[in-house]
């Protein structure tokens, strides 16, 4: 199958961009040839789905590991829980000990050493399930050396690993791109952005395998899933997939009613800006804190976020820069205090698959400039104060906006609020039931 072909030019932040045209779709015959499908008659299909009662759907808990700081961490748990919540059986993959049966009760372990695993020619293990009340330690204990095991068999391989399990749920849903297929039944995956793809110079992904990864998904999937209407036609138009291949499930928002703890000390109530997230590249912080000195408020910018290993020029920039607080990452509890209690949420990252800070600063009822292109304008809605993140002046006129406007800031607040109700948990858990309904139900076809 030929690859697709590569155009490359300069977006109008003056980085390198990368956009993938495939000349040639994904043919039934390729698809159908690597995949297997689900069993053919699931045994929920005939139970009352609007609920979600009675389904029974596996979620990936590779992020368990990864701590509740990243936006892929928040989106797994939301997910499981609003599932959970709606009567949905919500079993959680950790990885485990995985072993092959031989017969009786004599199991032999299959992956205690790739090395061998990989000679004996093996292609599947067997891992187990567990419930939704799973103890979060023992998950992230077990949980990393499957997903550990699958990066290092793709690597060699260049192949998806399969696994099998026991009694596997009807649907299988991994939360990110990740090499692996469970067998004897319905596996989604959710393809948050193509930015490893389309913008490389700003996240830490290898492009070219990640290209090759989501070749393997979509040659085995049975449906993908993304989070915001950018990032579907992005995967479609870069791989050439069906239109029905592809769905735009957005996220659920929570916003707890919480007693808020007290702030860090000098912070009190309105008296700040906040940024929070994993200080990358793509975050536009360099810009950011260029905007606010040269905007001059009243107000200090805080920003939250896990210490930059990476990219240490951004830890050095952020110490030295006047009037920026840095805070490490916080509870969630005490995150959202922050974020309800500041005046503004600042956002203008360059990338985005979706924006989760956006859609929580709007639930909390906290007024937001974010950038004016992509899933950020599609998520702000037009509710908050859009920019462009190249432009440095006019972040800054809009910071300078929001530091002296209090009507300005009581109108964005009110329509953030109205915005926020299209990220209802209510909303999100129908249309995911829905889906898996639709696609357990329908041919294990990823293209036209």
């Amino acid at each position: 199958m030929a690859l697709p072909d590569v155009v490359r030019g300069v977006d109008r932040c003056g980085i390198m961009s990368t956009i993938l045209r495939s000349d040639q779709s994904w043919s039934r015959q390729d698809t159908a040839r690597h995949r297997v499908g689900p069993p053919a008659t699931p045994p929920w299909l005939s139970n009352d789905l609007s609920s979600g009662l009675g389904l029974r759907v596996g979620i990936d808990a590779r992020t368990w590991s990864l701590g509740a700081g990243t936006g892929v961490a928040t989106y797994t748990r939301t997910l499981g829980d609003c599932l959970a919540r709606s009567g949905v059986q919500v079993q959680w993959l950790s990885g485990g000990v995985a072993h092959r049966a031989t017969g009786g009760a004599s199991r032999e372990p299959v992956l205690s050493r790739w090395g061998s695993a990989i000679r004996r020619g093996a292609r599947a293990a067997i891992f187990e399930f567990h419930e939704q009340g799973i103890d979060a330690q023992r998950c992230t204990h077990d949980g990393g050396r499957l997903f550990r095991e699958a990066q290092t068999y793709f690597t060699i391989h260049r192949k998806l690993m399969h696994v099998r399990c026991a009694t596997p749920p009807a649907v299988m849903h991994w939360t990110y791109p990740l090499p692996i297929f469970l067998e004897g039944t319905c596996n989604v995956y959710t393809v948050h952005d193509l930015i490893p793809l389309t913008h490389p110079r700003l996240t830490g992904v290898a492009s070219a395998r990640h290209r090759r990864l989501l070749e393997q998904i979509l040659a085995h999937a049975q449906h993908l899933v993304t989070v915001s209407d950018a990032s579907r036609e992005d995967i479609i138009n870069t791989f050439g997939c069906a239109r029905s291949f592809v769905t735009n499930t957005s996220q659920a928002i929570r916003a707890p009613l919480q007693r808020d703890p007290v702030l860090p000390a000098g912070l009190r109530p309105g008296s700040y800006f906040i940024c929070c997230g994993m200080p990358e590249a793509r975050k536009n912080l360099p810009r950011l804190v260029a905007a606010h000195r040269t905007a001059q408020p009243a107000r200090s910018l805080v920003v939250v976020g896990p210490l930059s290993r990476d990219i240490p020029e951004i830890e050095s920039m952020l110490a030295r820069a006047p009037g920026v607080i840095r805070l490490p990452m916080l509870p969630h509890a005490e995150l959202i205090a922050l974020i309800r209690q500041a005046r503004a949420m600042l956002f203008p990252s360059l990338a985005e698959g979706f924006g989760l800070p956006v859609a929580e600063a709007m639930a909390l009822g906290t007024p937001v400039m974010t950038s004016d292109a992509g899933a950020l304008r599609e998520v702000g809605g037009g509710n908050a104060l859009h920019v462009d993140p190249c432009d440095i002046h006019a972040m800054a006129k809009a910071i300078r906006a929001l530091d002296t406007d209090d009507h300005l800031c009581r109108r964005l607040r009110a329509a953030g609020f109205e915005q926020a109700a299209a990220f209802s948990p209510r909303g999100y858990v129908d249309r995911m039931v829905m889906l898996y309904a639709r696609i357990c139900g329908a041919p294990a076809l990823g293209a036209v």
